[in-house]
């Protein structure tokens, strides 16, 4: 589970920007909007959310900070490979913080511990890196290392100084350790690798969901479309020989070229959802037929039912694209039902749609807002930094009334 996520110095984010998912003591929808995670050693800790929404203007850096989480991901799982270069991008608007480096981190729960795990970056070096663990309710310091020294705790048991010896200046000791079999370390990195999934820009592709249809799973899918009401009677995955004309029309003709070299001979798949048509009979269609929205909710399907299934973390930006209001809604009621949502899985997402900025959907504590200020730096916080009066206040309206901030500004051409 996620506790609390924080970036400095990227893209727009210059200042540190801290999206936290602890809950306030508020009273509201608590039943179905928390989880308490369970520890080791019965160690108490506050509730957590089960979902944040954030919004804001277009260019006020929402994207980025999910892409900051992306890009920690990215070099926590891959690091013990030779980059070339970290993906990292400063601040883009001074040229001071250029050369500065971007500190990431994260507080999450693994396999019952808490852990508070973070570095310090440029694309050339990591020169700060830490890990803090609380397996018994104290808190315990791994590791700790920086530019000039190295610190580890007496709890951190293996081969310290091996891996210590074997971390490039461009990689992370976690990674390190991890590829070279340390046992205590995997599930925090297991964490990043297995429960943390962030979306990319666009989104899914139909892989995953579509290698649900091929086994007894493809009920799963099949009734998750029906309760978005997309009225589906079954799905099937078809191996298709492939037709180059079948390729979009308007491709470049030499990636074209190389396309149906690649691929011809080969099977590709294809997903036929059946319809009722009413009368006792049914038709299939493409899902390349289908609406935008019912190849979003496909496409969600799957890593959505693995997420409530195994309480992983789900970061998707625009998560309203192509989907009807109702839909977005759905897919936000399915982590706050705790049938459905058992393993306390938790939802993060952008959005513009204000439909759902109210009080029945959310508490006041998930709601969160960025804002670019005239030095183009990102600023994020939450809703609860106004106070909205419970049950009462008209979030969305507020909203869009420029109470909490978070709008475009638009100006009247004369």
């Amino acid at each position: 589970m996620l506790i609390e996520f924080s970036v400095e110095n990227f893209k727009s984010i210059r200042e540190e920007a801290c999206l936290s998912l602890v809950a306030s003591s508020r009273g509201e929808h608590r039943d179905t909007h928390l989880v308490t995670p369970a520890l080791t050693g019965g160690v108490r800790v506050d509730p957590l959310v089960r979902s944040a929404a954030i919004y804001g203007a277009n260019a006020a850096g929402k994207s980025n900070l999910v892409e900051a989480l992306k890009v920690m991901q990215r070099i926590v799982i891959a690091s013990s490979a030779d980059f070339d270069e970290l993906p990292i991008a400063p601040f883009r608007f001074d040229s001071a913080c250029e050369a500065a480096a971007t500190t990431f981190e994260v507080m999450c729960i693994a396999d019952g511990v808490r852990y508070q795990y973070g570095f310090r970056a440029t694309r050339e070096v990591v020169i700060d890196e830490w890990l803090f663990a609380w397996p018994r309710g104290r808190v315990q310091t791994w590791f700790e290392r920086n530019s000039d020294s190295w610190k580890f705790g007496e709890k951190l048991t293996g081969d310290k100084e091996v891996w210590r010896r074997a971390t490039r200046p461009n990689a992370l000791y976690l990674t390190t350790a991890v590829s070279l079999n340390s046992r205590q370390l995997k599930p925090l990195h297991n964490w990043f690798k297995k429960v943390l999934h962030v979306a990319s820009s666009r989104g899914w592709n139909n892989a995953f969901s579509m290698s649900w249809c091929r086994d007894e799973r493809r009920r799963e899918i099949v009734d998750f479309l029906n309760v978005a009401d997309l009225a589906i009677a079954d799905v099937r995955v078809v191996d298709e020989e492939f037709e180059p004309k079948r390729l979009r029309s308007g491709i470049d003709s030499g990636i074209k070229d190389q396309l149906v070299e690649k691929f011809t001979g080969t099977k590709i798949p294809e997903l036929r959802l059946q319809h009722d048509t009413g009368n006792g009979s049914s038709a299939e269609l493409r899902l390349m037929d289908e609406s935008d929205g019912t190849r979003q909710i496909f496409a969600l399907a799957g890593p959505w039912l693995d997420t409530l299934k195994n309480g992983h973390v789900i970061v998707y930006d625009e998560l309203h694209a192509s989907l009807h209001a109702a839909l977005l809604r759905f897919l936000v009621d399915q982590f706050h039902d705790p049938q459905r949502n058992a393993n306390g899985a938790q939802l993060i997402f952008t959005t513009h749609d204000t439909s759902i900025l109210n009080q029945d959907v959310f508490r006041r504590d998930q709601i969160w807002f960025c804002e670019r200020n005239e030095k183009q730096e990102t600023r994020l916080f939450p809703l609860t930094d106004f106070s909205p009066r419970k049950g009462i206040e008209n979030l969305e309206r507020s909203y869009l009334a420029g109470r909490y901030g978070g709008l475009p500004f638009v100006s009247q051409q004369t």
